[in-house]
């Protein structure tokens, strides 16, 4: 048995079939290794099994999703080709998976390698731990969170900006940071979701999405509580800037720029069947109101990165005189 940390659950992880296991390990840049399954708070088994799971006398819930409470089923959940059967059992979410794609599927499936890796990490890993998380009071944000000698800075904004590229220049300048796009947050403190750093290609063994190459987060965290809050903008001429934002301005940024993600375009519907199915944890993640929280608590900021000139946000900070 593996495990790993992310979003702030201890996700133990069986699986039978060996190009999974292989796809697992790669998803979460190799911080998966093997445990006891001590202190797991999610437990997640992949099955060779090829049948369907048996559902005799149980609900449908809606599409493709089946109930016989607190269990579910969510038959091809998210257009993966999965099967998944989600048990909560106390303090433990259960997960089991079975890969039982249509023609159709698989062919997809096989041709969109990069998008498979993503979406089967999503469907098994991911998503269950950022629901199970979301029960016990933390949501999704899709942000970076680093940390340097200036302090611990949360980086809103929608994909495509710039987040990752200046989270990787303050990685080489000597930063820490908990998470690349992906995080749990109560309000106070960020839990990284697992995902290597996807950077513009020519860095990194593998090629991602967007033409991107990925690598392990060095020196990556379970967790981090920022001490500001910086949107992040693509600056209109070659000169970056940087300046203080009114609180609601920022927490419009971090609320728009998390349901803009790729990353949580299938969370949503996956939360709110699992939300409904079991009875358990809200409908939809209180994004909206651990963002104003943030927001109002948290000094924020705006900072226009030039294009083709990463630097480390405590760097551009300078400029605000927030350093």
């Amino acid at each position: 048995m593996r495990a790993v940390t992310t979003a702030g659950e201890r996700v133990s992880v069986d699986c039978e079939i060996p190009w999974l296991s292989r796809l697992l390990a790669e998803a979460t840049a190799g911080e998966l290794a093997e445990a006891d399954g001590s202190g797991e708070t999610v437990r997640l088994e992949v099955q060779a099994d090829r049948r369907p799971f048996d559902r005799p006398g149980w609900a449908l819930v809606g599409r493709g999703a089946w109930a016989a409470s607190p269990r579910v089923l969510l038959e091809d959940a998210c257009s993966s080709g999965l099967d998944l059967q989600v048990d909560p059992r106390g303090s433990v979410l259960h997960v089991t998976a079975r890969y039982r794609p249509a023609p159709r599927t698989r062919a997809a499936n096989m041709l969109l390698g990069a998008r498979f890796k993503l979406l089967a990490a999503q469907t098994l890993l991911h998503y269950p731990a950022l629901w199970w998380a979301s029960v016990r009071g933390r949501v999704p944000l899709h942000v970076s969170v680093t940390a340097g000698a200036g302090g611990v800075t949360m980086i809103a904004g929608p994909g495509g900006v710039g987040k990752s590229t200046m989270l990787s220049a303050g990685l080489n300048r000597g930063e820490v940071a908990t998470a690349d796009n992906l995080c749990a947050c109560d309000g106070r403190v960020a839990y990284g979701v697992v995902e290597p750093l996807r950077v513009d290609a020519g860095r990194g063994r593998a090629v991602a999405t967007h033409g991107r190459s990925e690598y392990a987060m060095p020196g990556r965290v379970p967790s981090l509580e920022p001490d500001r809050l910086v949107v992040l903008r693509r600056a209109a001429g070659p000169r970056a800037s940087a300046g203080p934002l009114p609180s609601a301005a920022a927490a419009r940024e971090l609320i728009a720029g998390t349901y803009m993600a790729g990353e949580l375009r299938r969370f949503w519907a996956f939360a709110g069947t699992l939300a409904l199915a079991t009875g358990i944890g809200p409908a939809h993640p209180d994004v909206c109101g651990i963002a104003a929280s943030l927001a109002d608590r948290l000094p924020c900021f705006e900072v226009r990165m030039a294009h083709g000139s990463p630097a480390p946000i405590g760097e551009l900070l300078t400029l605000a005189g927030a350093r």
